[in-house]
């Protein structure tokens, strides 16, 4: 469809003779494009120029200006070498033309007219790179290539940056590339003559467009962005490119990969090494100092360009001064920065698209998005008129009333009312961005002298011994001490922080969060006020607040199997097994401390935060043994047979963990006949799989950056210590039918697979009923129960009077005789309220044995959920203080913490005595 049946808008001429001058080089015109050609050539000299001089081609290209724009991107990708020059620069004038054309009547938006700028530069330089390669080879330059060659550069490929990189290309741009190639194309003997011959193509593909003749230019083209420019060749190899961003890249390189894109050349070599990089762009870890970095390069380019100081239109400057287009670009790459690690669906180059994914992920509001949008959109308007009307890289706005009054006309605007708009939008701007990157400043140090002991000493921790940590913490640190006042036991609260900060390692990246998001300084003040345990925990793993500002972190519990399938994910993310092992670490401590803000804030209960950690602890087993399956099969073969089964005792078992559960856990595997591996080095079946298991424990328990997963336990299995850590299935089923222990079996109550081939689960599964259902010995069970039950309590006594596991009537004194109740029953239930039902459903508990012990057993679970996560071990009311005394009221329904430990102690006696009574009772 033609631009004439398309127009929504029309410049108009700011100098009418020149106007008419314009059209009289063309024939009878519809009104609408007469208007359109007197007000483009009335208001832009080089437009004017432009019609004169392509009066025969762009009638007929007003017809369907997408198909004229088609047709000269094909003609540049079948320009000979020879022709280059000339044809380039002819091609430009005509896309110069057609495209301000369209733009000016309104008949395409700004997407299409940067793009089709853009597309033009990818044609050029893609075809300079193949007809200079094409040369060089013909020359005998470029050693081990041929003709064919030349079609992907040989290697060589340029990466476009900048607004080139996001399709964002400007009327009168420059372009920026950085040229590399790849050097494993070539012996290493031929790697100098390689590279002398990419630095040839690059700086005649250079003069070719940028070169100012009788036909104008190309594109200024800046290669400035190249890795150490003022001291490396036009063009460098992939991998010392590599090896600089690896050691020396800097935070404005990070951001200037955002919109890197390979544009002509070897694309796919292009594709691999922005791959490579994309650790160095993509931070791990939520990366919050990023802000004060771009902070830092926008007063850079106000102090160098002279942007600074009191902002009036008249010479203002569109793109860098305040308001302008680089605020909204740094605004959106920096948010991008801070959280694309984690999040790959805000990795994106354009800068609208990236508002609007910023806003879809919950990091910036839809009206922001929208409101920064619609400035984007009017400044690179603004600043493309600018440049048409002479042909210049400019953005700054004119310094007279008549450079104005051009420019109103060029829009079609008045002038008057054009000012306006322009005021109101660079206002709206500075306004919207600078409180991101400059929030207001907290206010001055308190005067008073509390908590002055402790403060003196911070300067010397290690997270405040950079300058810049501790500039940071500076302007926080008026409002962590206004917040650590105001808690229930300041003193207590404070004591509590200065452990946290005493045991951080390093503090510009969590300071630099906390500021960007003061949500996360009352929730460290709250921690601190009430959870020393998981003060001291976020002190090592501070990277876990990252998990917070995720839109998750308040949501719905997703569940074992969904937790399975995330960490799945993040496994198959990493680029090798150890990387997994550490990526599997960190996602997990996200969600654990996830559970345990939860319980701390009161939005789940200690038994349902015993189900979620439970859950993560499956979940994590279930994602980890078959990674470390195929990481073992690479040496010693796939698992014969049927393979291992991990299956859960204990609390895991019974799904009820705590914040400090180590994990028991037990291997059974069903080799079928096999005798040996299949593999490089192949092993015996019971060796195998019992490397194979201590490869699983490694893969869980070992520190790494990371810390340890969980802590293993697998004193559960067959014999104990003195048995093989995997157990074959035959040898699993003999010793429980014919040689385990009651205590054995009163452990197989608790027993659920959690991982491994689902026939062998489900027949493990199948088999703990039958032992459990098949132990009727009843007057065994009740002989070992009491002897087992003396042995516990010799061994460790009654414990401490806040112990909520050990002793009498206690935590372990009613779990184990729940087992027991279901022993005797015979029913498979893994949970304990489920085994008490059994027993009385047996007949061997009475309605009020079953009450006192299953209320000793929750009030005792409760403290113990509590106590874990605040102090680690056995609750301390001394050490958690107020606020941590407040969480552990709340899950008991104790008034205060003295009838806590009355109601503690009576419920002990009753359990005691109801389980007292029943071992002594008949069988």
């Amino acid at each position: 469809m033609s631009i004439a049946d398309r127009m929504t808008r029309c410049p108009h001429p700011y100098n009418a003779e020149r106007g008419a001058d314009a059209l009289a080089a063309f024939d009878v015109l519809p009104d609408g494009l007469a208007d359109l050609i007197r007000g483009t050539a009335g208001s832009s000299p080089y437009l004017a120029g432009l019609l004169k001089s392509e009066a025969n081609w762009v009638i007929p290209a007003m017809d369907d200006p997408e198909t004229a724009v088609a047709d000269i991107l094909a003609g540049v990708r079948g320009c000979q070498a020879a022709d280059l020059a000339d044809h380039l620069r002819q091609a430009k004038r005509r896309i110069a033309l057609i495209t301000a054309l369209a733009d000016l009547s309104g008949v395409w938006p700004l997407a299409t007219v940067t793009g089709t700028i853009t597309d033009f530069s990818y044609a050029v330089v893609h075809q300079c790179i193949t007809q200079l390669v094409a040369a060089e080879i013909k020359r005998g330059k470029l050693p081990g290539m041929v003709d064919a060659d030349a079609a992907t550069g040989a290697g060589m490929v340029a990466l476009a940056m900048g607004k080139m990189g996001a399709r964002e290309l400007n009327y009168s741009s420059d372009i920026d590339l950085i040229c590399l190639f790849d050097e494993t194309r070539f012996d290493p003997d031929d790697y100098h003559d390689a590279r002398a011959a990419f630095i040839r193509v690059t700086r005649k593909m250079t003069a070719i467009m940028q070169d100012v003749t009788k036909g104008g230019y190309v594109f200024r083209t800046d290669l400035r962005l190249r890795p150490d420019a003022s001291s490396t060749p036009v063009c460098i190899s992939m991998e010392t490119a590599e090896r600089y961003y690896e050691s020396l890249g800097r935070t404005w390189e990070r951001a200037a990969y955002i919109k890197a894109n390979p544009c002509g050349g070897d694309l796919a070599a292009g594709m691999r090494f922005l791959d490579t990089l994309r650790p160095f762009v993509w931070r791990k870890h939520l990366d919050f100092a990023a802000i004060q970095d771009a902070h830092d390069m926008r007063l850079l380019i106000k102090d160098h360009k002279g942007l600074g100081g009191t902002q009036t239109l008249e010479g203002h400057n569109m793109k860098l001064g305040q308001g302008g287009i680089r605020e909204i670009e740094f605004f959106t790459q920096t948010r991008q920065l801070i959280s694309g690690g984690r999040d790959p669906s805000l990795r994106t180059r354009e800068t609208v698209e990236g508002l609007q994914r910023l806003a879809a992920a919950g990091w910036i509001t839809d009206d922001n998005a929208a409101e920064l949008t619609d400035h984007y959109e009017f400044h690179r308007e603004v600043e493309h008129r600018l440049q048409m009307i002479n042909d210049a890289q400019t953005h700054t706005l004119p310094t007279t009333d008549d450079g104005f009054a051009r420019l109103a006309a060029l829009m079609g605007r008045d002038v008057a009312g054009l000012r306006a708009d322009i005021q109101t939008r660079l206002d709206a701007v500075h306004e919207l961005t600078e409180s991101f990157f400059a929030p207001d400043e907290v206010a001055a140090e308190d005067d008073s002298d509390w908590g002055k002991d402790t403060t003196d000493r911070w300067p010397t921790y290690p997270a405040l011994r950079s300058d810049r940590g501790q500039a940071i913490f500076d302007r926080l640190r008026p409002d962590i001490m206004r917040r650590l006042a105001a808690s229930a036991k300041p003193e207590e609260a404070l004591a509590q922080f200065d452990g946290f900060l005493a045991g951080l390692p390093a503090g510009v990246q969590l300071f630099s969060l906390f500021e960007a998001n003061p949500q996360l300084t009352q929730l460290i003040v709250d921690i601190a006020a009430t959870a020393p345990a998981l003060a001291q925990y976020l002190s090592r793993n501070s990277g876990v607040f990252d998990a917070v500002l995720g839109g998750s972190f308040f949501g719905d519990w997703p569940g074992a199997d969904e937790l399975t399938v995330e960490a799945g994910k993040v496994l198959k993310a990493a680029p090798d097994y150890e990387a997994q092992l550490i990526a599997l670490r960190r996602w997990a401590k996200e969600w654990h401390f996830r559970i345990g803000v939860h319980l701390l804030r009161g939005l789940t209960d200690t038994p349902t935060a015993g189900q979620q950690y439970a859950d993560l602890a499956a979940a994590s087993i279930a994602a980890v043994m078959p990674v470390v399956e195929v990481e073992f099969a690479r040496k010693h073969g796939a698992a014969p047979g049927r393979g291992a089964a991990v299956v859960g005792m204990g609390s895991l078992g019974a799904h009820r963990l705590t914040a400090m559960s180590d994990l028991d856990l037990i291997v059974i595997y069903d080799a079928g006949d096999a005798e040996m591996s299949d593999g490089p080095r192949p092993l015996a079946v019971r060796p195998y799989f019992a490397r194979l298991t201590q490869a699983l424990v490694t893969a869980l328990s070992a520190p790494m950056s990371e810390g340890r997963l969980y802590e293993v336990d697998m004193r559960l299995r067959p014999s104990g210590r003195q048995g093989p850590v995997a157990t074959s299935l035959p040898a699993f089923k003999n010793y429980q039918l014919n040689e385990a222990w009651t205590w054995e079996h009163l452990a197989l109550t608790r027993a659920q697979p959690i991982v491994g081939d689902a026939g062998l689960c489900a027949e493990i599964t199948e088999f703990l009923g039958v032992v459990v259902a098949t132990h009727r010995d009843k007057a065994g069970i009740m002989t070992d129960l009491r002897d087992m039950r003396r042995r516990i309590a010799d061994a460790r006594g009654d414990g401490a009077a806040w112990d909520a596991k050990n002793g009498a009537g206690r935590l372990q004194d009613c779990e184990l005789l729940a087992q027991a109740a279901a022993l005797r029953a015979g029913q498979a239930v893994i949970a304990t309220e489920g085994q008490i039902a059994a027993g009385v459903a047996d007949g061997w508990l009475d309605a009020a044995q079953a009450d006192a012990i299953l209320g000793a057993y929750r009030l005792f679970s409760a403290v113990q959920g509590a106590a874990r996560l605040l102090t680690g071990g056995v609750l301390d009311p001394e050490q958690i203080g107020v606020g941590g005394c407040a969480v552990v009221l709340r899950e008991t329904g104790a008034e205060d913490m003295q009838s806590l430990l009355t109601q503690m102690d009576d419920a002990a006696t009753q359990a005691d005595a109801a389980i007292t009574a029943l071992l002594a009772g008949e069988t």
